[in-house]
Order: structure tokens, then sequence, then C-alpha cells
């Protein structure tokens, strides 16, 4: 499990963010909620996906899908909005070809809304950002 770097939207500061921890991500200058964003193959989904201890959104994608490159700045864009109270799990197909079985992905991007390990919503293919935003934020409602 690799950190990722992650600007702090209100500082700036760029701080080290684990791929899976117990508490939330806060910026080390301001303390601030960070996005969380991190990565996932087959080895360690569970650990940064399904143990997490609020609601993930789930990318399963492609690095061959044109849809997929799309699509991802959308969602680390919803990730950031909601920082501190979703976390933006992504896990690339091709690296992670159990977990896509698991999840029967047919079409990348798949877009998956977990909580305490359980699907709560899943979609498939890219939208635009208002369309995404409402559909995780009915996910979030219903079960999140």
């Amino acid at each position: 499990m690799t950190p990722t770097n992650v600007k702090c939207p209100n500082c700036g500061t760029v701080n080290r963010v684990p791929a899976a921890a117990n508490g939330t991500p806060r910026c080390a200058k301001c303390h601030e909620s960070l996005p969380w964003i991190a990565v996932a193959g087959d080895d360690d989904f569970a650990e940064v996906a399904e143990r997490a201890k609020m609601p993930v959104l789930v990318d399963l994608w492609a690095t061959w899908c044109g849809p997929c490159r799309m699509v991802s700045p959308v969602l680390e864009q919803l990730a950031a909005e909601r920082a501190g109270r979703l976390k933006l799990v992504k896990v690339d197909v091709d690296a992670a070809p159990r977990t896509a079985q698991r999840f029967s992905v047919q079409a990348v991007p798949t877009l998956l809304v977990m909580s305490g390990g359980t699907v709560l919503v899943r979609r498939s293919g890219a939208a635009p950002v208002a369309t995404l935003r409402t559909w995780l934020d009915q996910a979030l409602a219903a079960g999140g």
C-alpha cells in the first residue's frame, strides 16, 4: 500500500496520505480534512476499501480506457468536495483481475459506492460531474 501525495485544498500543503488508516486524513499544517484518494489492488482491496470507516467510492478503471481518463478528475473533485466524509479508491482492473471478476466488471469505468464493505450502488460508464454528484449524494443519503 503506497501512500499518495495530496495537496490540501485549504492551505496548499502537500501531505502524504496512507491508503488505509483508522482515522481520516488531515493536513499536517492547517488540520483541515484532506481528500482521501487511494489505489488498491487484489492483495489490499479489503484493507483499503472494505474496512474503511467511511463510505468509499470505488473506481474500477483501465489505463487504455478513454472515458476512464475523462471521469478520473471528476471523481477526484467529488472526493475533494467530500473530504473527511468519503474515500475514493481507484482499482486498475488489468492489474487487479480478481477484484474486477469479484464485482463482475464488464465495462469500464465501473463505479461502486460501498459502506461497511457492502456495495450500496453501482454504475458503469462515464457521466458529467453533475450527474455523478447527484448519483453519489443519493447513494450516500440512502446508505452511507
